[in-house]
């Protein structure tokens, strides 16, 4: 029986600025100075934050870290393309885009020491508590953009997955379900190759996670995610697309986690130095510092100003942190709606009674 072809698909890939920090006048998205200096400033604090959580958690002064190196650019410029009222919701390798959209430093602390104040703390206006359940944040992200769409604001939501959680079925589910609905969010997929010890190659057989987009009837592009301009403008472009009533888009972001999985993660078990020194060469910091020295706009003693105001930010956090002692055990109950909810309540004063009760017998 004869067939024709009824339709035939394409993935574009975006690189703006190459590794030695040259930048494709075509495709920059022309940040002013100042922008361009909070990017830089932004990346590098989640930059030494990490590593001195990682010190931290390594002293026993903090619990289980899942640590962010190599993959700033990506949270960061994405979460500099939305506006104040529009929602980010994150999974936990997201702690650029969480500082860019104003957390206060102090809350992963809290969160990591396993303090649910950190998830309800300074600057988590329309920013979603770190979720850790792989792929269980996606759906959120489609439903409160989904509510801005049904009240007519021109908000939108960004979601961030890593390449694991999107074999999830959750993630699947809310990408279809954004499509037939058009609401309006951007899904940004963080793909550092490693879903924890699962290479991509033993996820899936397709070459890209952005051409998944075309099942889903919606714009997809993979972007180099250790280029913050890259990543950047095509944030900037699918935000504006969804503002525009125009639906979803999928971003895939194409990175590497330089370090663990998590504190509790040996990464040398199943991945060669060799490969992680080849991504190291492709440092998205590294790579937008030159670009800066090579615009004129960054110099040595700037950058020291940076640094010397980052080591002041962080250990003012970690002293708010270790002295902190507004503690209540209760928090998780009165802060997970923004209204009460009855049978909330109702555990809630049943958790309380219960706990008191041990603590009598005790």
């Amino acid at each position: 029986m004869p067939t024709k072809v009824i339709q035939k698909f394409s993935i574009s890939y975006m690189q703006v600025l190459d590794e030695e920090g040259n930048v494709d006048d075509k495709l920059d998205p022309k940040l002013s100075k100042d922008e361009l200096l909070k990017l830089y400033k932004v990346m590098l604090l989640a930059r030494r934050a990490d590593e001195r959580m990682l010190k931290l958690q390594r002293q026993g002064r903090l619990g289980t870290l899942p640590v962010c190196v190599g993959q700033e650019a990506v949270s960061a410029a994405a979460a500099m393309a939305l506006d104040k009222e529009d929602w980010m919701v994150t999974a936990y390798r997201e702690l650029a885009g969480r500082l860019m959209k104003g957390e206060s430093l102090l809350n992963p602390m809290l969160v990591y020491a396993g303090f649910e104040e950190g998830n309800a703390g300074e600057g988590n206006d329309h920013l979603l508590p770190v979720a850790i359940i792989l792929g269980s944040q996606v759906p959120h992200a489609v439903g409160l953009a989904y509510a801005e769409k049904v009240k007519g604001t021109k908000n939108v939501a960004l979601s961030f997955h890593g390449d694991g959680a999107a074999s999830e079925g959750d993630v699947h589910e809310a990408m279809n379900f954004a499509a037939v609905w058009k609401a309006p969010v951007v899904f940004m997929n963080q793909n550092n190759h490693w879903a924890i010890s699962t290479p991509l190659g033993k996820q899936m057989n397709t070459e890209t996670l952005a051409q998944r987009s075309i099942s889903y009837g919606i714009p997809g592009i993979q972007v180099d995610g250790n280029d913050a301009l890259a990543v950047y403008r095509a944030t900037k472009e699918a935000v504006d697309r969804a503002r525009k009533g125009e639906g979803p888009s999928l971003i895939e972001a194409n990175t590497y986690r330089m370090l663990m999985h998590t504190t509790a993660d040996d990464p040398k078990k199943y991945r060669s130095e060799d490969e992680v020194q080849e991504w190291v060469k492709r440092d998205p910091i590294t790579r937008f510092k030159l670009y800066l020295e090579k615009k004129g706009i960054l110099n040595d003693k700037l950058n020291d100003q940076f640094e010397e105001e980052i080591k002041t930010q962080i250990e003012d956090a970690v002293q708010q942190f270790e002295s902190f002692t507004d503690y209540k055990i209760e928090t998780p109950f009165d802060v997970t709606y923004g209204t009460e909810v009855a049978s909330l309540s109702e555990q809630r004063e049943e958790f309380l009674a219960d706990l008191k009760k041990d603590q009598d017998h005790a």
